[in-house]
């Protein structure tokens, strides 16, 4: 039986041109679909019937450490995305350079994190949506 291996550090972003960094401890991405793919109904009599979405829209979320640098380039681009008046739409991917998971879209910023200050460090977690995504979730190596 093979041993296989997850390394959270190979796990690598790109927003627009960047590298995002300084990931927070824990979960530090999270994509999820915004819509179901496929949907179901029962009849009255038992019979189903589903529906296929088109809707390959979806939520990304990460999770940064409040010293990463990587939140002002996120800042960056939600600011001039806004002053342009929509024109900031950017490539985005998630790839684990161990596996085969690789998700791929054209996203935005859609709002600007909650920010805490205190003793201790913080998190800024920030929210993308994409255009309609490629989206593959594998194992590793």
């Amino acid at each position: 039986m093979t041993v296989k291996t997850y390394d959270p550090a190979k796990v690598i972003i790109t927003f627009g041109a960047s590298t995002i960094t300084g990931t927070a401890d824990g979960t530090f991405v999270n994509i999820e679909p915004i819509s179901d793919g496929i949907t179901s109904q029962s009849g009255a009599d038992g019979e189903v019937a589903r529906a296929m979405s088109a809707d390959r829209r979806h939520r990304v979320t990460m999770t940064l450490q409040q010293t990463s640098r990587s939140n002002d380039v996120l800042s960056g681009y939600h600011e001039a995305d806004r002053l342009s008046g929509g024109g900031g739409a950017l490539p985005l991917t998630v790839r684990d350079l161990r596996g085969t998971t690789l998700f791929a879209a054209t996203a935005w910023v859609t709002r600007m994190p909650a920010s805490e200050y205190g003793i201790e460090l913080g998190n800024r977690e920030w929210t993308l949506e994409t255009g309609p995504a490629a989206y593959f979730v594998g194992g590793n190596d």
